[in-house]
C-alpha cells in the first residue's frame, strides 16, 4: 500500500464506508450472511495464507488465488468497489481489534494481506 497516493488512500477508506453504510442499511444489518460459516472460511483462509507471508511475493499466483476467495467471502456481505476492497485492507491495518486479529495469524499478516488485496484489485476490479 506504501506505493499508492495517501489521497487515493483516502478515497478507498471513504468508499468502504458508504459502501458498507449503504449496505449494512439496506440489508437490515447484514442479515442475509451466515457469519458464522463466513468466521470459519476466513479462519481457513488465514491459515492458509500464513503459510505464505515470509517468503511469497504477494503476486504470486497461489496467494492471488487465495485472495480471490478472500474478495468472494467478502462479497456475502456485498459487492465492494476495488476502492472499498483496497479500503477493506486499510480498515484491517487502522483497526486495533482488527490487526490483532489478523496478526494473530502471523505477526506481519495484516501488512501481507493489504498488499495481496491492492495487487488483486488493481488486476481484478
Amino acid at each position: 500500500m506504501n506505493k499508492l497516493s495517501k489521497e487515493y488512500l483516502a478515497e478507498c477508506k471513504n468508499a468502504l464506508n458508504v459502501e458498507q453504510n449503504h449496505s449494512l442499511s439496506t440489508t437490515d444489518n447484514w442479515a442475509h450472511v451466515n457469519r458464522e460459516l463466513v468466521h470459519q472460511d476466513w479462519d481457513v483462509l488465514y491459515k492458509k495464507l500464513a503459510e505464505y507471508v515470509d517468503e511469497t511475493a504477494v503476486d504470486d499466483e497461489a496467494v492471488q488465488t487465495l485472495i480471490k476467495e478472500h474478495f468472494k467471502i467478502a462479497c456475502r456481505f456485498y459487492i465492494p468497489s476495488k476502492e472499498a476492497y483496497i479500503g477493506m485492507g486499510i480498515f484491517y491495518k487502522e483497526n486495533e481489534d482488527m490487526k490483532k486479529f489478523h496478526n494473530s495469524y502471523h505477526p506481519e499478516m495484516v501488512n501481507y494481506l493489504g498488499d495481496a488485496i491492492v495487487h488483486y484489485a488493481g488486476s481484478h476490479l
